[in-house]
């Protein structure tokens, strides 16, 4: 197998991937800001970062995924000025910012299930992770890399003087660009906020030894990366339009704080375009996911399944932009269920006589395209091309003598990496069924022993589901069961 390359923005080239423990790697991926539904775009980028994390895993690493819920710190905007987004958003729909937060982040990660995107192994929120984003400014301030004005600490740009390498952008450039509205505490405009004083309004805040606030953005990110992945780390990821300044502001404070490198590989994907111009909340351009499953939208003549977006999107480099029309997810349709078709072929065809396939030479292909920086679009183009002679072989009623061995491979390619293996969610949704009906069976068992005053029987069966991670509520008179 030739070697893994990545593309680091760091560096702006290609570089052989080499993990820091070998055999393990850690990776961080900027998760959303849980104010509104996801969109395509958030689809585009986790879907990318799911295929990195589903191929590192097939290359046979040890893969920990770390990917963070925004809910506190992000504001209108995306620097130092405006208010919360959550909060923002808690007034117009007339909610608690952390009832806003919960509603968001259960609709983030049921529209990534459909999508077929696998969960992080961690979650973290910025809210739950005060006390170690405290006690990293502290550190900053410590050494020399921020100061205090009033309640608000800032990170001082001109003690670091790699500030920059990152986006390529001196801080000449940013002063140039600097908004008109910099607050006026700090020391200079490049300056990013740390922590920032609450007022009496501003109810997303925590004690802290500079009096009661909130984080910045920035340094959220770098608390819990370092938090669960360690001070230097292999992968950080996330869109494009965080490299500047949310990327740029993570290594100065991180580096700053720990004399060390943050991330070794910096990778970032590329927008979803809408008629050329970014789709994003912000722009209020975005067809959230949901409205794509429902076909619930103006600009929307159906509803999409979501697994033909998922194949939509990996049509193109996650690096290249997506653009969006109807007749592109059309054509990702139509050429998602011949690729399935062919797929079921080969899985439902027996070892005929023809001529064997090239199975290890398909999967030296797959493989170079998918090292290339993990270049989907190629590798699935490489599909069609080479699966077009078997289905043509299997309708002649002359399959390949190793079919079963292709299938095989096929499966682990299209499934386990890609996540376009036919029928694989359905044969969850019969297994979930299948799980729905015995629980209810049992629960019915369970409310005749209580009839009965069978409390001990009753009891057991409770305590048994409890142990399978299904755990009863009975209010009522009625018994309601959730499955963690």
């Amino acid at each position: 197998m030739k070697d893994l390359h990545i593309y680091n923005t760091l560096s702006r080239e290609k570089e052989k991937f080499e993990p820091i423990n070998k055999g393990f790697v850690g990776m961080y991926v900027c998760g959303p800001t849980v104010y509104g539904d996801p969109h395509l775009g958030h689809a585009k980028s986790y879907v990318s970062f799911d295929i990195v994390v589903r191929y590192l895993c097939y290359l046979g690493y040890n893969v920990r995924y770390v990917q963070n819920i925004t809910d506190v710190g992000h504001l209108t905007d995306d620097a130092d000025q405006g208010e919360d987004k959550l909060e923002k958003q808690a007034r117009a729909e007339k909610l608690e910012p952390m009832e806003i937060a919960e509603k968001y982040t259960y609709n983030y990660f049921r529209d990534m299930d459909k999508l077929g995107v696998q969960r992080p192994d961690i979650s973290p929120r910025a809210a739950g992770h005060i006390i170690e984003q405290i006690q990293m400014i502290e550190k900053l301030l410590e050494k020399g890399h921020a100061y205090e004005v009033d309640g608000n600490v800032y990170f001082d740009v001109s003690s670091d003087e790699n500030y920059g390498k990152l986006s390529g952008r001196s801080v000449e450039d940013q002063e140039s660009g600097t908004r008109i509205d910099t607050a006026g505490d700090k020391k200079a405009p490049e300056d990013f906020a740390l922590w920032k004083k609450a007022d009496d309004s501003h109810i997303m805040k925590w004690p802290s030894p500079w009096g009661d606030g909130y984080p910045g953005w920035h340094v959220e990110c770098s608390a819990m990366s370092t938090k669960y992945l360690g001070e230097h780390f292999d992968i950080h990821g996330g869109g494009l339009d965080n490299q500047f300044p949310h990327h740029e502001c993570e290594i100065a404070q991180s580096e700053c704080a720990f004399d060390k490198p943050f991330a070794n590989y910096w990778m970032h994907n590329n927008m979803v375009a809408l008629e050329g111009q970014k789709m994003g909340k912000s722009l209020g351009n975005a067809i959230s996911l949901d409205e794509f499953f429902r076909g619930d939208h103006e600009m929307l003549s159906r509803k999409w399944d979501p697994q033909v977006i998922r194949f939509f999107l990996l049509q193109s480099h996650y690096r290249s932009t997506t653009d969006f029309s109807e007749s592109a997810l059309e054509s990702a349709e139509n050429g998602l269920e011949n690729l399935q078709n062919i797929l079921r072929l080969i899985k439902n065809a027996e070892a005929g006589s023809g001529s064997a396939v090239d199975v290890e030479g398909l999967k030296s292909t797959i493989e170079e395209k998918l090292n290339d920086d993990f270049n989907t679009a190629q590798a699935i183009a490489v599909l069609f091309d080479e699966l077009k002679p078997v289905k043509k072989a299997i309708n002649n009623e002359n399959a390949p003598e190793n079919i079963k061995e292709l299938h095989t491979f096929l499966k682990k390619v299209t499934g386990d990496v890609l996540g376009i293996w036919p029928e694989e969610r359905e044969a969850e949704s019969s297994e979930s069924d299948r799980t729905a009906e015995l629980v209810d069976i049992l629960i019915d068992m369970r409310n005749k022993a209580r009839r009965d005053k069978q409390f001990d029987l009753a009891d057991d069966i409770r305590d048994r589901l409890a142990g399978h991670g299904i755990e009863l509520r009975d209010s009522h008179g009625k018994t309601a069961y959730e499955i963690h």
